[in-house]
Parts: C-alpha cells; structure tokens; sequence
C-alpha cells in the first residue's frame, strides 16, 4: 500500500507539471528516477536482474536508462525515426498537400452539407495514416476544407470540430504509438493493423462520422451561425514557405510506404517487406520522381536534407518520450504500485475487462489533463503486458484500446495542441470546440471499446 501511496502522489506531480507546460520527457524521467530511487529505500522492489546489474543497486537506476536508450533506439526507434523523416519530405516537396487536395475534391460536388461534413471525417481518419502530424494535418485541412464546409452551409464550429477529430482514432502502421503498441503486443505492426486495428477501426470512424452528422447538425439549428454558407478564408503564417505546386500523381507518394508493406506483407510473395524497407524504398522512388522532374542534382539533395531533419526531431520528441515514458513506468513497478492495484482490483471482482476500463479511464483522465495522448498513452502502456498477464488476457485486449483511446480523448482536450491550432485558425475558442467535439468522440470511444470486446474478447 505504501508503494501505490508513493507512486499516486508521484502520478499527481507529473500531471501538474504537464499541465502547467513543463516538457514531458523531463517531468517523466525525473519521477521515474524519484520514484525507483525510493523503491530502494524502502526495500520494495528491484530496478535491474542481476545479470544486468552493475553491482550497485543505485547506479542500476541511470544503467536501465541507458539500457532502455539502447534497446529502443536501435530498432523502434529507427523505425519512428525513418518514418518521420518520409512524413517531412513529403511536407517538404508538396506531396502531402497534393495527396489532401485531391482526395478532397469529389466532396465539393455533393450538395448536402452535413453529408460532406461526414464524409470529411470519414476522408480525415483515412488520410491521417499517411500524415504523422495531427496538428499539422488539421492545419492543412483549415486552409483547404475548412472554407468549403462554412460556404456550403455549416457552422465555423462544426467545421473546425470535424477538422479537430479527423485524426482523433490515431490508427494506421506509420503511427509511433501504434508501433510501439504492436512491440508490446509482441507482434509486427503489419498484423497488428490488418487483424486487429482495421476491423476495430472501421467501426470507430464510422462512429465517429455519424455523431458528427447528428451532433452537429443539431447544434447548428440550435446555436445558428451568421458566417454559414459565407465565404471565409484561412490565412495560416506558420513560418514556412506555401506548398509548392506539384503534379497530381504526387499524392501517391505519401502512400508508398503503406501500400509496400499491404502489398508484400498480405500475399505470397517471397519478398519480406518491414515497414523500415518499405519506407526507405519510398524515399529513394520519390528522390528519383524529382530528379527526372526537376533535373537537378543540387536542389534534390538541398530537398532531402528534410528527411534527415525528420528523423532527427523523431528521436528528439517520440524516441526520448518513450524511454523518459517507461522510465516512469519501471519506477511505478519497482515500487509494486502496479501489483497493488492489480490485487486490489481482483479483490474487488474486477477481471480482465475490469482492468480494461481502468486502464482507459487512466488514460482518458490523464489526457484530458495533459492534452498529450502520445505521453499518456507511452508512460501507462508499457505496464499493460504484466496487467495482462496477472489478469489472464490477451496484450492486445489492454493495449489497443489504451492505443485508441489515448488518440480519441486528444481531441476532447482543450488543450491539445491539434485543438488548439484548429480553433485558433478558425477565430474560436478551444473550450467551445471541445464542447462540439466531445458527444462523437464519446460516442467512438463506446463503440471503439464494443467492438474490441465482441471481436476478441
């Protein structure tokens, strides 16, 4: 009991600091340290087996770190690191932008309005897989659809809420949470997205996309906006150049790392495509697209330098957050908190699915809090596979709706980042938008939870 005291006190220090804008990595590796450093003093638990030890138990503390560095940046975190890198040089080229205005087109032939604001939420969470960014990508979408919604009819919030949520299921095999989510389910991310993501997802956007339609709708005529069916325009000043013009074939681009691994992954061919493979031979298609497009060597090395800025700001912000992450969580083992409320719940009758919805409440709340579902999602599940065990279930049936959730509850928080660019981009307030977006997203969220129960429960 004295270790789960500890560790809530610690989980509460994390939360205010977070929410008072402290970087996570930091605020998660020193209660990680604190919290195993007090472990050890207490004599409640170990931080290293003694074929990993240096031979003291303090020093353990920094070799585990270190050994978590090792561990994850030598094979998921290249992998977070590769992909990331793709994801800018697309941004860079105009790729990711040609993809977005393409698929948008066909929605502005359709003359209802709550129908292209569904199908706008359905398109989003399709696209979203093939931009890492949610923030970024809700920027992209203010300046190309965003205007097409408000003029055929709906209300600047509703718009800008389905915008907020159009990356809100998080699902997809080029995500780093969903990576991390299929190691921990000890399985590769191909499986882990066609069996058990794809079915479960399917559902949830089309949740998600039939909430937006009611709820939505029902707010319009309930709080009328003067500027529906006006024309409005986004003028977004985030420091970069426009995207430059390309050609419409260039919205394959963002898609090749994807289709590769679908393609080689799901048939018999004899060629094994991972998703590093895949990704670096879309890098090396696209740098041979604006070679012959351009005919300049100069300007196309000058353009690649994007990926290698990627991949380093994927090992800046994702590969450090996930070790600062299970640092945090290796200090909430160490002082047996976990085991606690584990046997707590047990005792109290709670079984496998018991523990589910801990978990996600766990999670729901600290996103809510922190306005980071990534940090949430990567400080809790590392603790998911011993739950699973200790409560006779599957990983997956801990870790994927810990995986959903945490992106799902983003857009519930005021604070997010993807909320806030939104509403700030559209001239509102981020507590009004939150209001918008709360009943579909719970909506999702329920049937998100249903679906995972009746399939592989």
């Amino acid at each position: 009991m004295l270790g789960l005291i500890l560790a809530t006190i610690m989980v509460v220090w994390v939360a205010r600091y977070v929410l008072k804008k402290y970087p996570p990595q930091p605020v998660l590796f020193v209660a990680g340290i604190i919290m195993m450093l007090l472990a050890l003093f207490f004599g409640l638990g170990e931080i290293l087996p003694s074929k990993d030890s240096t031979g003291s138990v303090w020093l353990d503390i920094i070799q585990f770190i270190s050994l978590t560095f090792s561990s994850r940046a030598a094979k998921l975190g290249m992998i977070i690191m590769l992909i990331g890198g793709f994801s800018k040089y697309m941004d860079m080229i105009g790729a990711s932008t040609a993809l977005v205005k393409i698929a948008i087109k066909p929605l502005k032939k359709i003359g209802q309005p709550y129908l292209v604001l569904a199908l706008t939420s359905v398109l989003g969470n399709f696209l979203a897989m093939f931009i890492s960014s949610a923030s970024g990508f809700g920027l992209l979408l203010m300046v190309t659809m965003y205007p097409l919604l408000v003029k055929l009819g709906v209300s600047r919030l509703a718009a800008a809420a389905v915008i907020a949520t159009t990356a809100a299921p998080g699902w997809g095999p080029a995500g780093a949470d969903n990576i991390f989510a299929a190691e921990l389910c000890g399985m590769e991310i191909v499986p882990y997205f066609v069996q058990y993501q794809v079915p479960v997802g399917l559902c949830t956007v089309a949740a998600l996309a039939i909430g937006h339609y009611f709820v939505q709708r029902w707010f319009d005529r309930r709080e009328p906006d003067a500027s529906a069916g006006t024309d409005v325009s986004v003028s977004i000043n985030n420091g970069q150049q426009d995207s430059p013009s390309v050609p419409g074939f260039y919205a394959l681009l963002p898609t090749l790392p994807l289709l590769f691994v679908l393609f080689f992954g799901l048939g018999e061919s004899t060629i094994k495509m991972d998703i590093s493979l895949a990704t670096l031979l879309g890098l090396v298609i696209t740098m041979l697209v604006e070679f012959i497009r351009h005919r300049n060597g100069l300007k196309l090395f000058k353009d690649v330098q994007a990926y290698w800025d990627g991949m380093g700001s994927q090992m800046a912000l994702v590969v450090t957050l996930i070790v600062a992450a299970e640092t945090f969580s290796k200090g909430l083992l160490a002082l047996g908190a976990i085991d606690t409320l584990i046997n707590s719940a047990q005792g109290a009758g709670f079984g496998g699915i018991g523990m589910m919805f801990v978990f996600i409440t766990i999670i729901i709340a600290a996103t809510l809090v922190t306005g980071s579902g990534n940090a949430t999602f990567f400080a809790f599940v590392p603790l998911a596979p011993k739950v699973a065990l200790l409560s006779n279930i599957a990983p997956v049936l801990l870790v994927m709706p810990m995986n959903f959730v945490s992106n799902l509850a983003r857009s519930l928080s005021p604070i997010s980042a993807v909320m806030i660019v939104v509403s700030g981009a559209a001239g509102l307030s981020p507590i009004e938008l939150a209001k918008r977006t709360f009943i579909p997203v719970i909506i999702a969220t329920i049937v998100n939870i249903a679906v995972t129960l009746i399939l592989f429960f």
